[in-house]
């Protein structure tokens, strides 16, 4: 099913001020299908379409991916099929959202690690490979964006934006945190100055988040990741490089070692 290229000129930038840029980009292979697929996957895994909320319009998605309205039907019907999306016919009508994060069938997250060790038995090898690559690209970012701000490049819109991201984070309730996190955590890879790392990072989100998505929200865990997040966006808009790449390390190691000691 191969239609590269198919669609109109919608630029490949990821805007600062939008959230959906990271994944809906245009396709460039030639497994058009596959990859439209994979991107509408990211934007459930990555809640950036909350449970129970509408995708863009079609005519929107086929814009931005560049790819025919047939294809981004093809694909909406796998996931339907799946059971990720709902369509809905008429005037409010649509492709819903229905499991975030999860597959069809999945029930919530064991306290004993039993689903995470599902899951990372999925990814094998690739599980420290993950871990790594999302370190090296969230830490670079963190200090690129405090380089940005110290070099007054980055724009008040987008300071403002991590300032909101912020905000909604600490506010969240439970069921809700996962969503805000990986808002928070994209911002600073779209707002880094490279096309490259934030594309990348939200695939390499959308993985973790399948890891998260198998062990328990752990309250005392929250409170601390938010303090970091506090300290982490006060140090990118306070210009320091070096202290949020080093709160970035911090931050990114406790994950870490919380998914290990589940699979422990």
């Amino acid at each position: 099913m191969s239609e590269a290229g198919e669609a109109t000129g919608v630029p490949g930038d990821v805007a600062e001020g939008d959230p959906l840029g990271a994944v809906l980009r245009p396709v460039r292979s030639g497994n058009t299908f596959e990859e439209t697929v994979q991107r509408l996957l990211q934007l459930i895994r990555l809640g950036l379409v909350p449970e129970g909320e509408r995708l863009p319009p079609e005519r929107d998605l086929a814009e931005r991916l560049q790819v025919s309205r047939v294809t981004l039907r093809e694909a909406l019907k796998v996931l339907q099929d799946a059971e990720l999306l709902e369509v809905r016919r008429g005037r409010y009508g649509g492709a819903f959202v229905r499991r975030p994060d999860v597959g069809p069938g999945a029930g919530p997250a064991a306290a004993d690690g039993t689903e995470l060790r599902r899951r990372a038995e999925l990814l094998g090898d690739r599980l420290e490979d993950t871990l790594l690559f999302r370190e090296v690209l969230e830490v670079g970012a963190a200090e690129l964006c405090a380089a940005r701000q110290a070099a007054r490049q980055l724009d008040p819109s987008a300071a403002q934006r991590l300032r909101d991201c912020l905000a909604a984070t600490s506010a969240a309730p439970l069921d809700g945190y996962r969503r805000q996190d990986t808002l928070l955590h994209l911002a600073i890879a779209e707002l880094c100055g490279s096309v490259s790392v934030a594309t990348q990072y939200a695939g390499v989100r959308a993985t973790v988040n399948d890891l998260l998505g198998g062990i328990p929200l752990l309250p005392p865990n929250l409170e601390h990741s938010e303090r970091q997040h506090r300290e982490l966006v006060a140090a990118i808009l306070g210009g320091e490089p070096d202290r949020a790449r080093a709160v970035m390390r911090e931050h990114l190691a406790g994950t870490a070692a919380l998914l290990r000691g589940f699979l422990a």
